[in-house]
């Protein structure tokens, strides 16, 4: 597949903007932000993101017996939407859509790859991703974390933007150094010994990137992996939380708070430098919680991980920017992780240009506390493997759930899917059958099965309907 960018090739494109045009990109920073964010020039972006977090998972989004007061400060500090939203309930394809600002499905990347990985794994070379685009706006680009994103040269973090990459390749790791068939831990391409609680080395390294970066705007991308299984946690963390007696809810806490530390350690690193009031801070989940796997919460909404229903996909959304975007607010109006990408290129001062297509849309009006401004994503879609698509169209949701009949939901009085209006309202389940076929004729058959025992058959088929069924049984029993 040739590299491309609208008319460019990928070298051209980057090599042109490299080279002088990066004033095209750069525009007026716009009106909203306040004086003093526009005084201290293009903010930092921090984009923090928590593996099958749930939506009920942390204190601010209702729970109780974890505190999570680093996560809970950002919503304090910023906004919390309560109707935000990932583009696939498993962690690479969200991942994939994040990263480019488009549905995955548009480059074939629908599938996590499995324990044994596809050799067609990995984002599309033809797709630019974030950092990439603010590389030539002049940031310096860090990965810490879990990548997910291809494990082969040309697909490795720092063949796809990132000036510098500490973490792992593939979708699950040890937290616990010494164990044994860990995969390896890199920094850069170089394969490391690393002795730390992973957790904290990924805060640790994260923190060390800011205190070397001061002088120039970063965009800096946090990927824990944690609350993915396996269920590790240290004696600091686990002995926090004496009175849970289920030993895996017990983990998983101590697993979250040490998250929540290094959250906590990552931002007190941009106060300690004084950049916490210019910069932009995403914090979502990449997926809703695989509640039998590892204690998550989606209440009140119906589903897990891997699934299209509310838990699959609704996950915990804020975002912070210090003089710009409202503290304490509480916003219900829907938006994507694929807003992440356009709104951060708009903050940075560069200018979207139509070809590269870009679905997700520019979050600055409605962060700024626009009540006026209409939601930014009157849309929104899912397609995940032969059974689960749905759309979202204002409040109403249309869903295919390991079913060929739909079934309709009004999320804003039924935000648990329990009442069906299917029967009730044909005409709106035409409409949105409709608004879906359109979306999905614009889309690639997947690139790549999932591999091992869970592959996933092509869509339409009677296998497929028949292994999707038993996988989810499977997912819900925790196996």
């Amino acid at each position: 597949m040739p590299e491309r960018e609208g008319g460019l090739s990928r070298r051209q494109f980057l090599t042109t903007i490299t080279a002088g045009a990066a004033a095209a990109f750069v525009s007026c920073r716009g009106a909203a932000r306040s004086a003093t964010a526009r005084a201290a020039g293009p903010p930092n972006v921090l984009l923090i993101l928590a593996d099958d977090l749930g939506y009920n998972g942390v204190g601010v989004q209702g729970s109780t017996d974890i505190p999570t007061p680093n996560i809970d400060a950002i919503a304090a500090a910023g906004t919390r939407f309560t109707s935000g939203y990932v583009t696939c309930p498993v962690c690479s394809p969200t991942r994939a859509g994040v990263m480019t600002g488009r549905y995955q499905q548009r480059s074939g990347h629908e599938f996590n790859p499995g324990p044994a990985a596809d050799p067609n794994f990995g984002i599309a070379r033809d797709e630019v991703l974030l950092p990439e685009r603010l590389r030539v706006l002049g940031y310096a680009t860090g990965l810490f974390g879990k990548w997910h994103l291809g494990n082969r040269e040309g697909f490795l973090p720092t063949d796809r933007g990132f000036d510098e990459f500490f973490g792992f390749l593939g979708g699950a790791h040890q937290y616990i150094p010494g164990q044994a068939n860990a995969a390896p831990i890199f920094r850069g391409t170089e394969r490391i010994e690393e002795t730390r609680y992973l957790t904290d080395a990924i805060a640790a390294e994260a923190s060390d990137f800011i205190g070397r970066h001061t002088a120039r705007p970063f965009f800096l991308y946090v990927p824990f992996n944690a609350v993915h299984t396996p269920m590790q946690a240290v004696r600091k963390y686990l002995t926090r939380f004496p009175d849970i007696t289920d030993q895996k809810r017990r983990t998983h806490a101590a697993m979250l708070s040490a998250m929540d530390d290094g959250i906590g350690r990552i931002i007190g690193t941009l106060s300690e430098h004084g950049l916490e009031d210019n910069t932009l801070i995403f914090f979502l989940s990449d997926n809703g919680g695989p509640t039998g796997a590892n204690t998550s919460s989606n209440a009140p909404l119906r589903g897990v991980k891997g699934q299209v229903w509310e838990g699959g996909i609704r996950i915990p959304y804020m975002i912070q920017w210090k003089g710009l975007v409202p503290a304490g607010k509480v916003d219900d109006r829907p938006l994507s992780s694929l807003d992440v990408h356009h709104t951060a290129v708009i903050a940075a001062g560069g200018t979207v240009a139509p070809e590269w297509k870009l679905d997700g849309v520019d979050l600055m009006p409605l962060i700024a506390g626009d009540d006026t401004t209409t939601p930014p994503q009157q849309r929104l879609f899912w397609r995940f493997g032969a059974n689960q698509r749905a759309v979202r169209d204002g409040d109403m949701k249309l869903v295919w759930q390991a079913t060929q009949t739909p079934a309709l939901y009004d999320l804003a009085s039924d935000i648990a899917e329990s009442k069906d209006l299917a029967a009730e309202q044909p005409d709106k389940v035409k409409e949105l059958e409709g608004v879906f076929d359109e979306w999905n004729a614009e889309l690639m058959e997947p690139r790549w099965q999932r591999q091992g025992g869970n592959a996933q058959p092509a869509a339409g088929t009677r296998q497929g309907r028949d292994t999707e069924l038993t996988r989810l049984a499977r997912m819900m029993q925790g196996r």
